[in-house]
């Protein structure tokens, strides 16, 4: 089983299909490491070092922007914004889909732009390379502020809330650490909101549909071929100096792909 290290550098959609095909675990890279354990340590010290409100870390959120929150409190503020935006209904996510949602949300917090904590991070990854799979529901969210309520259904588990499906059953995530002897989370400040305001719900379904697309479309381009020697149609249209002149880059490729089909035939 090969490893797949995160690190700055952006995901693809072929490594992306890389990482699924080869069912690689993955890692966080030393660089990745440092990174977040920076900005989590410059978020730290600005606030043992500033009196002054901070929008989303020691205040409320929306209307309640101008409540204080005390330093006492900031990880029952970020517990309960995952608590109150898991209110997620209909038909439950693809598996497929959830696990792409972990890889893309790992991606993204190892930036080190969002203040999360290593361990954060880290039990993410664990969730990926053990296939704990998040309960999270189709309905929910309007993805205007992120996906808020799909992730907040991602991230319940971290502090021992929601379900999960683990090994082809759907159990509680309290009964998992009791079974794998984990213990969950405490999030510190920021975190629920790093957790919460992203877009890899709505970006793993993209990225599965552009994937199964282009496996459709070569598909698509074989069966065209068999179809044109079949019935002995004339290959001129699909000569290259036909389509050059077009700027459509994909019409270049499926012409290009059809005369390689029939090359000799």
């Amino acid at each position: 089983m090969t490893v797949y290290e995160i690190g700055s550098g952006q995901l693809s959609l072929t490594t992306i299909e890389q990482i699924i095909e080869e069912n690689s675990t993955i890692k966080l890279s030393i660089q990745a490491i440092e990174r977040i354990e920076k900005c989590r340590k410059y978020l730290d010290d600005k606030l043992s070092n500033n009196e002054e409100p901070i929008y989303g870390i020691n205040t409320g959120f929306g209307y309640l922007q101008n409540v204080k929150i005390e330093a006492e409190n900031l990880t029952q503020l970020q517990h309960n914004l995952l608590l109150s935006h898991a209110c997620g209904t209909g038909q439950e996510v693809p598996n497929e889909i959830v696990k792409l949602m972990l890889l893309l949300k790992i991606q993204s917090l190892s930036y080190g732009h969002s203040a999360i904590a290593l361990p954060t991070v880290q039990r993410l990854v664990d969730f990926y390379n053990h296939d704990i799979l998040p309960v999270i529901y189709t309905q929910g969210s309007l993805g205007a502020s992120g996906d808020l309520a799909p992730l907040a259904h991602l991230a319940l588990p971290l502090i021992g809330e929601g379900e999960v499906c683990y090994q082809c059953n759907k159990i509680t995530t309290k009964q998992l650490y009791q079974n794998l002897g984990w213990q969950s989370l405490t999030l510190q400040s920021k975190e629920g909101l790093a957790l919460i305001n992203g877009t890899q719900f709505m970006s793993a379904y993209g990225a599965f549909c552009l994937l199964k697309a282009d496996r459709f479309s070569a598909w698509a381009d074989a069966i065209a071929s068999i179809s044109i020697d079949a019935f002995d149609c004339r290959i001129d249209p699909f000569l290259t100096l036909s389509h050059i002149i077009r700027p459509h880059q994909g019409q270049i490729e499926t012409a290009a792909n059809i005369n390689s089909w029939l090359e000799g035939s």
